[in-house]
Order: structure tokens, then sequence, then C-alpha cells
């Protein structure tokens, strides 16, 4: 019989091929360098080719080591579905599960479903990690996470499967005085002209801000572009512009004691869904249902209830314990 690459060795190359160094490779496998250098050694030899480059200050992969640490990352992914498959067939609500959200969802959602989502899941240990859409998905593709909470529309390829649990409209935030304030709703026809204050490329809330105004772009109202909701307040609260926020922010107290108030857009104006995504391949697939079942019923009883000044003002440190979990 012909022999075969182990799971540790592929493991072993994709870390370097990842890093280009062997230390930093090493400490992610948790293993010594010399264990993993011996085993890149033992793969190298069983296929009678070179797979890195070495010199004394680098390492790098040739094209033939980089083809198959890409080959060696799908069968490393199909491994883990296998146990997840087993696992989940076991008790699908327990064992670890890697979560990624966005930074317009965590801070303000999470804190407010998570005591619902141990109670009804004690055995599931969420380890959650924050970050943009593109690199959520970057990592679920390479089965660093598990799932994401993310908010759509947003172009995504046929690998993966989305579940909704919510909508999330948007709401006008100005301060009290200013000419669109006075009535119940805003309406995005009057918006063309004001001052915009939105989040800077990169955050899918810029783009779903925009739909909901009907604008394609806002190059000359986009006087400042923020990195987060709450610098996003503490500008208009400073008279620097307006801004747009998702309902799910203004529920969670992000204006609280600020001179600001917000009108929701008018009802034909688009929201952003928030879903749960996965991967199409994954064996937890009964989990993920079942999650996405208690966050969209946790999220209904939330629904216009929001949290005290000081609850969310800790979301983001609550979110940040639990990263450091992980």
């Amino acid at each position: 019989m012909k022999p075969l690459p182990t799971l540790r060795q592929l493991r072993y190359l994709v870390a370097v091929v990842d890093r280009c160094h062997f230390g930093q490779a090493a400490e992610a496998c948790l293993v010594s360098q010399s264990t993993l250098s011996a085993g890149i050694q033992e793969l190298e030899d069983l296929l009678g080719t070179p797979l890195l480059e070495r010199t004394r200050r680098s390492v790098m992969p040739t094209p033939l080591g980089r083809e198959i640490a890409e080959r060696a990352r799908a069968l490393l992914k199909e491994a883990e579905d296998l146990v997840d498959i087993t696992r989940s067939a076991a008790d699908p609500m327990s064992g670890p599960l890697h979560l990624g959200v966005i930074p317009t969802i965590g801070p303000f959602l999470i804190p407010r479903v998570m005591p619902d989502l141990r109670a009804a899941f004690p055995n599931l240990k969420l380890y959650l990690r924050e970050d943009q859409t593109a690199r959520l998905l970057a990592q679920l593709d390479l089965g660093k996470l598990d799932a994401a909470l993310l908010a759509l529309p947003y172009p995504m390829g046929n690998d993966i499967e989305t579940l909704d649990v919510a909508e999330d409209r948007f709401s006008f935030v100005c301060p009290p005085g200013h000419r669109l304030s006075a009535g119940p709703t805003a309406h995005p026809v009057d918006m063309a002209r004001e001052e915009m204050l939105l989040l800077e490329d990169g955050h899918c809330l810029r783009d779903h801000a925009l739909a909901a105004c009907a604008l394609e772009s806002a190059p000359r109202n986009a006087t400042f572009q923020g990195t987060s909701l709450h610098t996003l307040v503490q500008m208009a609260a400073n008279g620097l512009g307006v801004t747009l926020l998702p309902q799910m922010a203004v529920d969670s107290g992000i204006l609280r004691g600020l001179d600001l108030v917000a009108r929701p857009l008018d009802e034909d104006s688009p929201g952003r869904r928030i879903a749960l995504v996965w991967r199409r391949t994954s064996g937890r697939k009964e989990t993920f249902r079942r999650l996405g079942a208690a966050l969209k019923e946790a999220m209904e009883r939330e629904e216009g209830d929001p949290v005290s000044v000081d609850a969310s003002r800790g979301t983001e440190l609550a979110l940040l314990q639990e990263q450091g979990t992980g």
C-alpha cells in the first residue's frame, strides 16, 4: 500500500505556509519547532520533493508546496467535519463553537442574548471573534470559525448557507433642532443634502445605510468616516453631521446621555437582515439551526426593550472577555 501523508504533517505544512515562520507555526500547532520541522521533513521525504525554501532568515513555500498546502486545507476541513458530525450526532448543542460576529452587531446584541443562550444550551461553549465581514468569511472558509453572525445583503458564494434571525431597520440620528427631527419618521429623499457621517469602507453597514437612503455613494456627504458606531454618535453630538444607526444600536442605549434624537426611516426604506451563516459542508447544521432559532426567539423577546446605559457601555468588555477565552 502506498504510504500517505498524515493529517499532522499536512497541518504543519499549512501552518508554515500561512506564516512563513517556523517558530510562529510551531506555536500555532502547540508543538516545539523541532517537532514541526521534523514533521515537514518527513512529508517532503514521503513526497520526494522539497515543499519549502529555507534560508537563515526566512522560509517560503515552493510553488508545489503552496499547491499542496491549498489541497491540504480542504483535507483538514473535511477531517474536522467528520469529527463535527460525530459530536453533533451525540449532542448537537454541546462542545466548543467558534462564532464570528461583526462590530455593528456584537456589542449591541451578544450581551442581550447571551444569558438566554447559556440557559438554553448549558453544554455549548461559545468562543466569539469580532471582525469585519470579509475577514470573518475568510476565517469561516479556512475552518477557523464554525459560523458567523452577519448583516445581509452581502455577496457570498454558493458554499455558504444562511439562516435569517431578525430584521434590523435604520433610524436617522440628528440634534433635536435639526430640520428633519420634527416628524415621527424620516424620509430618505430628504437626506441627500445632509453631511452624513458614515463608517469607513470595509464595514458592510456603510453600504446598507447608503442603500436605505437610496444613495449609491456619498462622497460629498461623508466628511468623516468612523471606525465604530460609538464614534459616529459622538461626532454627531458635537455638531459635525448626522448619521444613520441600526435600530439594534438605538435599542441598546447608544444615544443615552447625548443631545441627539432618533427618527426611524419610513417603512419603504430597506433595512438589513441579521443572519447566521455557515459552510454548506459543515457537519453541524443541526447545531446552527437550533442556535439560529434560539437567537431569533431571544431577539424577538428583547425587541423594544432597551438595556440600561451601564449595560450598553459594558457590551464591548463582555465581548472581549468572551474572545479572551478562545
